[in-house]
């Protein structure tokens, strides 16, 4: 009879041994096999929140089938300590081991809410924005101006949300005060500026930026950004180029961004001031005159007089030899590679030719006749403008 007894319980334990096999063989299939999700979803973290609440959530938005496995490949694989808060995009068909490494890798979230604030040549904007996980395109929820206006509502809404992302970009070709005035506008951030950054010490980018991040540490970020930008345009700066250091080259290159909006432009607006500093002309380009007057705080907001043109300002390159004594703008790093390296023409003269780029010229009569027909043009908007 024992032996009987020992012989089945011997019997039992073979299947279930068998059983348990098949089963961890199916469970590890459906931890690391593609899951059944269609369409991409963005699943959010609170903070102090635990897998057993992901994987409710996750089951209900259809990402896993078994939550219970999705735990226990937590906590085999050693991740059910490492749930971090935010808010992730899931892709479609993403194995559970998968959304594990997505929920505990750390850093950004990759879905869900943003405010982006730009500032610009003209103005400070602030967009709120949410990634739509099916498209993996952002949709604005609202826009305004900071300090211009009252924020909407849904502003206030999402700066309560502990997993709004912020974000701020800052177009070439702005100068150190219009940064720093949009900055002490941005109540995301804390802290007070002193003092305004040398002009062109910041690089014209986009910063990831955390609610109470200090205003003086994105300063601090941002210059350290463009001493890199510089440092490495005037490590590959051409042998022949008039300019005897890298503040040179930050100074020309602010004025080519100012020069130009046009990205192919670039290097042959630099190739004619490089030109012009060859020979022992004057650089005569308005946006320094403008900055002499208005020493990059705010925008002139009109047409140049003769007698600004005349005026003698250390920045009046009418009036001046050579480059300005400082930058007049911060310049991005496109302008820094384009004063570095400027294209090879015989070009020293350019002007507007009505579509947004310039006219370049070799010649004096040749730019008069580029000139003539600016005029024309200028004109004829004028009429369009008035009515006629």
């Amino acid at each position: 009879m024992w032996r009987s007894i020992a012989s089945n319980a011997l019997t039992f334990l073979i299947v279930a041994l068998f059983v348990l096999g098949g089963l961890i063989l199916w469970g590890r299939g459906q931890y690391e096999g593609p899951g059944p999700l269609s369409e991409a979803i963005c699943v959010q973290v609170d903070r102090g929140s635990n897998f057993s609440r992901v994987s409710r959530d996750l089951e209900e938005q259809g990402a896993v089938e078994y939550g219970w496995i999705f735990r226990t490949g937590a906590d085999y694989s050693g991740k059910s300590g490492d749930l971090k808060a935010g808010s992730f995009l899931v892709e479609p068909g993403a194995s559970m081991e998968e959304i594990v490494d997505v929920v505990t890798r750390g850093g950004a979230s990759t879905c869900g809410t943003e405010v982006v604030y730009r500032i610009g040549v003209n103005r400070l904007s602030a967009q709120v924005r949410e990634l739509d996980p099916a498209t993996n395109r952002f949709v604005e929820r609202a826009e305004f101006e900071p300090g211009e206006e009252d924020a909407p509502a849904v502003y206030t809404e999402v700066r309560a949300a502990a997993d709004t992302r912020y974000r701020i970009a800052f177009a070439e070709g702005v100068t150190s005060w219009q940064v720093v005035d949009a900055l002490r506008n941005m109540d995301v951030l804390d802290g007070e500026v002193d003092d305004v950054p040398p002009e062109g010490a910041l690089a014209p980018d986009s910063y990831e930026v955390r609610s109470g991040d200090s205003r003086a540490d994105v300063l601090a970020q941002m210059a350290e950004q463009q001493e890199l930008w510089v440092s490495a345009a005037w490590e590959a700066r051409d042998a022949d180029l008039p300019l005897e250091s890298p503040e040179e080259l930050l100074t020309l290159a602010s004025i080519i961004e100012k020069e130009t909006g046009v990205a192919e432009e670039r290097g042959q607006v630099a190739s004619v001031f490089v030109n012009r500093l060859n020979r022992g002309m004057r650089l005569q380009t308005d946006p320094t005159v403008i900055y002499g007057i208005t020493r990059g705080q705010g925008v002139l907001g009109r047409g140049l007089r003769r007698s600004e043109l005349r005026a003698a300002t250390p920045w009046n390159t009418y009036v001046i030899l050579g480059l300005p004594p400082t930058p007049i703008a911060n310049p991005g790093r496109a302008s820094l590679m384009a004063a570095a390296q400027p294209d090879e023409t015989p070009y020293v003269f350019f002007v507007a030719d009505g579509t947004g780029g310039h006219a370049f010229a070799e010649t004096l009569d040749e730019h008069n006749r580029n000139v003539a027909r600016w005029r024309e043009i200028e004109a004829e908007r004028a009429n369009q403008n008035d009515g006629g």
